[in-house]
């Protein structure tokens, strides 16, 4: 037998192999080891493929975190447009290292020198990056700058304030524009004359005490005051100082930083966490309201029809039913505040609105006080719930009449409104783009600077007991935020309140403001529904409701409870179920059952609306859903909207 073989010198392959290996070992090493910060992120979707060690330590995400973000989410919003123009002039080779800002996730703003390259990783066109933290380098040399003696160039030049002052009796001896331009004096009005002259220092106990301190340590960082500007106003700053020798008399250098729109802004974003925080529990506090107003109401229809009109117990259940409505309205405003309110948007024109609404607005404000509506035009066009915008008029146009005893004038605005970024960043969270502003202003009492922080505080009133709910402001701060737009107050004691409110221009015709007939027919059927719902009282009077319209119903108290129903049952047309119950929730529900019986229908009820029951699978504009609490025309009817649906 003849054997025949080949064989292949594969030593240079293997070669390679191991040096590529070896290569690729080095380079994990020395990309794990570094010191500074590395991450690989993909040139054209900016997705982190992979960072160091370092990278963690230093911006605070863990690796999970960073490989679900991009390397715009390290940048703050100013520096983003600038990130995306320059990753489209990106060459090939080592890039010219470049100063960025990057955002920990602390949410403190570092400076960074960005050295970069290009490099193929997992078969994708990507960048490696080096980054060194020069914060504290770029602070150490501002301080070298603001250090040198008057006659530096820096002194002149640079953008923070910048005084020399006499330690015995503050007389100015320079300062540098910057100081001129925040405070409103020519350097040479300045120069010479003392701060007390200028009455500069809102507090002058205040310079006494940085005086002090100075004395004691020899510098001072930090020190918080308040200076008067030549008009009157109000600045907010921080003094950074030290002590000198110039021409053998001791000064004062002192730098100094203008953070009045810092302070108003931290003080925008501690309310808007207020606010956050009390809608939520704003809206828990509704839902389980909402709860027992479903049984009140529910039993008062299901009473209501087994008596006649005119009889005694029939008017007593008929106030007790009007007067769970009253409440429903009540917990309706809660869940306006919290953003939890079911929306019926429509493209409105707002001119059209307040037009609509005039003959109810001026039926609410008594003959001493004048009612002006001026109108803007042409006006754009919003996309608002109609019925929440004329509440909101309502409340503004009530409150207003009330903050005049002894008469006044109202007046209603609309006007579009164009914010571009500086505007957008010191009215935060105003983003730039179009609007269309709605005013409602009065020439009554004013509100003090106490009451406006807790203005749209639900329950807050400045009414007397009996006289007020809390609960309008709230509401109307709750509509304007849930529908994309913002509210300002502005205000002074003795000359009036103007509120004026920004909603999102859109580019859509606007509907015809007609009044659509009521309809009283209640829906009925005969077909077999299974009920599930997990609070007791709640499912027997749904239940009752259900049978009132002539429908079999089969009750569970949970998920799995129904799924055994589904099990044995072929006659089921419709499942209703509330989102949120223990154990299975009723989109999860859903999905089983439409696994065992592809035909049967789901209708879904829910007190919480929004995010919460997005967040369980049901969304308000692609499910079936009937808002807790129901009457029971409103439950039949959307029973039979869903059995009849294609």
């Amino acid at each position: 037998m003849n054997v025949v073989g080949s064989a292949v010198d594969i030593s240079e392959r293997v070669h390679v192999q191991n040096a590529l290996t070896e290569s690729e070992k080095q380079y994990r090493l020395l990309f794990d080891s570094s010191p500074l910060p590395m991450w690989v992120f993909d040139r054209n979707t900016f997705a982190f493929l992979e960072v160091n060690e370092a990278a963690v330590q230093h911006y605070g995400y863990s690796r999970d975190e960073f490989r679900t973000m991009t390397i715009l989410d390290i940048r703050p919003p100013e520096e983003r447009s600038r990130i995306l123009q320059h990753m489209t002039q990106l060459v090939k080779g080592l890039q010219t290292p470049e100063v960025w800002k990057h955002r920990k996730k602390n949410g403190s703003v570092i400076d960074v020198e960005i050295t970069s390259h290009e490099l193929a990783f997992q078969r994708r066109d990507a960048q490696l990056v080096v980054a060194h933290d020069i914060t504290d380098q770029l602070k150490a040399e501002e301080d070298l700058r603001h250090s040198e003696e008057k006659f530096s160039k820096t002194f002149r030049s640079t953008p923070l304030p910048i005084t020399i002052s006499t330690v015995t009796d503050g007389r100015y001896i320079d300062v540098n524009e910057a100081f001129s331009n925040i405070m409103g004096y020519e350097r040479e009005q300045v120069i010479g004359r003392t701060a007390l002259d200028l009455n500069i220092w809102a507090d002058a106990n205040d310079r006494k005490q940085m005086i002090e301190q100075l004395n004691v340590e020899g510098h001072l960082h930090s020190f918080e005051t308040q200076f008067v500007t030549r008009g009157g106003g109000s600045r907010m700053v921080l003094i950074s100082a030290e002590i000198i020798k110039l021409d053998g008399a001791e000064c004062v250098i002192a730098i100094t930083s203008d953070i009045t729109d810092t302070r108003r802004l931290e003080e925008q974003f501690r309310q808007a966490q207020k606010m956050e925080a009390v809608g939520r529990l704003a809206g828990g506090v509704a839902h389980d309201f909402n709860n027992i107003l479903g049984v009140i109401i529910g039993y008062s229809d299901l009473s209501r029809e087994q008596l006649p009109d005119d009889s005694l117990v029939f008017k007593h259940i008929e106030q007790i039913r009007k007067a769970a409505l009253r409440a429903t309205g009540l917990t309706s405003q809660l869940l306006a505040f919290s953003r939890q309110q079911v929306l019926q948007p429509s493209v409105l024109n707002l001119n059209a609105v307040v037009n609509n609404v005039s003959k109810m607005l001026l039926r609410v404000v008594r003959e001493d006080i004048s009612l002006n509506f001026v109108p803007g035009e042409p006006l754009g066009n919003v996309k608002l719930d109609l019925g929440q915008v004329e509440q909101v008029l309502l409340n503004l146009v009530v409150n207003a009449r009330d903050a005049m005893p002894r008469g006044g004038q109202i007046v209603i605005e609309t006007d579009n409104i164009d914010f571009d970024d500086d505007y957008a960043r010191e009215h935060m969270p105003v983003k730039p783009g179009s609007y269309v502003m709605l005013a409602v202003s009065d020439t009554g009492a004013g509100i003090d600077k106490e009451t406006l922080s807790r203005i749209f505080e639900p329950f807050f009133t400045t009414k007397p007991v009996g006289e007020g709910t809390g609960l309008g402001l709230s509401m109307v701060y709750g509509v304007v935020q849930q529908s994309g737009g913002s509210i300002w107050v502005y205000s002074e004691v003795g000359k009036g309140t103007s509120f004026k409110m920004y909603f999102p221009r859109v580019n859509e015709s606007a509907i015809s403001l007609i009044e659509p007939k009521s309809d009283t027919h209640v829906a009925s059927g005969s077909e077999t529904i299974l009920l599930v719902e997990d609070e007791e009282a709640l499912r027997e009077l749904t239940a009752d409701l259900l049978r009132s319209g002539g429908y079999k119903v089969l009750v569970a108290e949970g998920g799995e409870a129904a799924l055994a129903i589904l099990r044995q049952s072929n006659t089921i047309h419709l499942v209703l179920t509330d989102v949120i119950m223990s154990g299975m929730s009723g989109s999860e529900l859903a999905l089983e059952a439409k696994e065992l019986r592809q035909d049967v229908r789901v209708l879904f009820m829910s007190g919480y609306t929004g995010q919460l029951i997005a967040n369980h699978g049901v969304t308000e504009s692609t499910s079936a859903l009937v808002q807790k609490p129901f009457t029971k025309q409103a439950l039949l009817t959307q029973v039979r909207r869903a059995l009849d649906a294609p």
